[in-house]
């Protein structure tokens, strides 16, 4: 009976260590640990093109790259910064570690091109975030007016 306690022990334990190493949100593990937060979709003007924004936190003790961008709404979703007022596409942008990738209106952001179906304020739409180390994630994007503030939240 007590081998057959030790035995449940050491393998919850293996287990719990696996579930540990694994899924890279380890702040001291040399691994990036992304989150999401603050997603929106301003409600598009034109029936073709949106914006969209974000921040990417990095928990991790590793930098990372945002590599693109995908969501069924969109035919294509393209990254861009903005530099002296001069907004550019980019191809990725880091995400460095103990930090923030910040997408805002004004700044970097991403654009959602050739439409499939205007979202309307109130729906949700979902995307994927693909990273060059880490594991993709999946943001439910909420469509705000289009007129959204994020600092007032109106």
């Amino acid at each position: 009976m007590r081998r057959l306690a030790l035995a449940a022990a050491a393998t919850t334990g293996a287990l719990a260590l696996t579930g540990c190493s694994g899924d890279g949100s380890g702040s001291g593990d040399g691994k990036a640990g992304l989150s999401v937060s603050s997603a929106y979709m301003p409600q598009p003007v034109s029936a073709d093109m949106a914006a969209g924004f974000l921040t990417i936190t990095n928990k991790g003790a590793a930098k990372d790259a945002l590599t693109s961008v995908t969501s069924d709404v969109a035919g294509r979703i393209t990254m861009h910064d903005t530099v002296g007022g001069a907004m550019q596409e980019v191809t990725s942008f880091a995400v460095p570690a103990h930090g923030q990738l910040v997408f805002k209106s004004g700044g970097n952001h991403l654009m959602f091109e050739k439409l499939r179906r205007k979202p309307q304020q109130g729906q949700t739409i979902t995307l994927k975030l693909k990273f060059a180390k880490s594991g993709p994630l999946t943001v439910e994007m909420p469509v705000k007016s289009a007129t959204y503030n994020p600092s007032t939240g109106h």
